[in-house]
């Protein structure tokens, strides 16, 4: 027996805002977050920008003695949790139990800590090293502190499957919640890798934006002078329950999460494979009982570089063919970077916030067309499709290093 499995509950660290209703605004207003970074020294870096979340104050969450224990990563998934658990309407003791998860997706973990300990053994004994860099350090750390907090005694997994961790750990939330493993899950994704040596390591890659300047304008997903993704932190929870627990408690349903797809290229580390792609498309409209004809907007991967852009404008062609030129396609990432792990939980909830306010937000910075990318970008602004024939059913694709896909199809909830 399955169950219908809802979202009741949003939490957002962004770099365009933090919480629910500054992060819609700022995405259908096609406002950047991208910035120059000043935390650390980037003279001897290429690229000089990131999407910092600069309106996340820990102490507006934390007092002093917790913060010296958690990562940022840390910070800002519990913070991400705390809106999304009181959105739901979850009060104190309400998750306590065996009944509520967490599954949680990261691609770094706690990488300033591991940094700061590593400063520290390299510094000759001049640095202090932190007795509690590993707890602060792992990559469970953020799910487990969750669980901690709220008193969450049901299944808690990390999943690190690159840039699809976050969408990874959705889909597992939601399939443990279908079929009743637990009566909900908070699950998502955090990061928080824009730091001096993933800076560094990302340079010799060659893969980011070096258009510093303006630093709002250096995404361009599927533009053909795109030239690379740009890094960012973030963190996005949501609340996942059945949907027989939603209606008897009665808090607002934001959206119906349908289906949930996930395959691997199992053909190169760091190049895309159209076909895997593809297939985690298709999977998640099997999943979701649906046809390629009810999807009504693609929340894209669109990182901006000059493979991925390509490869998934093709996997799209092959799941929906001609009508793949009907169907609205954004970036989410031309406005917020790239926040890995977290960058497919992240999506999702602007996905959900899609289906619900039936508005689609842009793709900006699009400049030029590229014949290999070729589909409907959205790219002049937000788009509101109200009336029945509007968006009620849309899809989030997420895919990582690794040859990790994951695809999420959500649908406007309506009883």
């Amino acid at each position: 027996m399955t169950r219908r499995v809802v979202v009741t509950g949003i939490g957002v660290v962004s770099p365009v805002g933090v919480g629910k209703e500054r992060f819609w605004s700022s995405l259908t207003a096609g406002r950047s977050g991208i910035s120059a970074i000043d935390d650390f020294d980037t003279s001897a870096l290429r690229t000089t920008i990131a999407g910092m979340c600069r309106d996340f104050h820990p102490e507006e969450f934390f007092d002093e003695r917790e913060m010296t224990r958690l990562d940022r990563v840390s910070q800002m998934a519990l913070a991400a949790t705390d809106m999304a658990v009181k959105e739901a309407n979850l009060l104190n003791g309400d998750l306590d139990g065996f009944d509520t998860g967490v599954i949680l997706g990261t691609g770094f973990g706690g990488q300033r800590s591991i940094e700061d300990f590593c400063g520290a053994f390299f510094s000759n004994g001049q640095g202090r090293r932190s007795a509690i860099a590993i707890p602060k350090s792992m990559y469970n750390a953020p799910s487990s502190n969750i669980a901690i907090r709220f008193k969450a005694r049901g299944p808690n997994i990390t999943i690190t499957t690159a840039c699809s961790s976050g969408a990874n750990a959705i889909g597992q939330a939601f399939h443990i919640v279908r079929y009743g493993h637990a009566e909900r899950v908070i699950a998502g994704g955090a990061d928080a890798p824009v730091t001096p040596v993933v800076m560094e390591a990302w340079k010799e890659m060659r893969v980011l934006s070096t258009k510093n300047e303006p630093a709002g304008r250096a995404c361009k997903p599927f533009s053909a002078n795109r030239d690379g993704f740009v890094l960012a932190e973030g963190s996005g929870i949501v609340v996942l329950e059945s949907l027989d627990s939603a209606l008897k408690r009665g808090v607002t349903i934001h959206a119906e999460v349908l289906g949930y797809g996930s395959t691997a290229d199992a053909a190169h580390i760091t190049f895309p494979d159209p076909e895997g792609e593809a297939h985690a498309m298709m999977r998640a409209l099997k999943d979701a009982g649906t046809g390629p004809e009810e999807i009504d907007y693609i929340n894209a991967h669109g990182t901006a570089t000059k493979l991925n852009d390509a490869s998934e404008t093709e996997a799209i062609k092959r799941v929906f063919g001609s009508r793949a030129y009907e169907i609205p396609v954004s970036s989410s990432k031309s406005m917020l970077g790239h926040s890995m792990g977290a960058s497919g939980a992240i999506e999702f909830i602007a996905t959900t916030l899609a289906v619900e306010c039936k508005v689609i937000p842009p793709t900006i910075n699009y400049e030029e067309a590229d014949p290999q990318c070729d589909l409907d970008y959205v790219t002049e602004g937000c788009r509101s499709i109200g009336g029945p024939a509007g968006i009620r059913t849309a899809m989030s694709n997420s895919f990582g290093f690794g040859g990790n896909n994951a695809v999420l199809a959500v649908r406007g909830f309506s009883g």
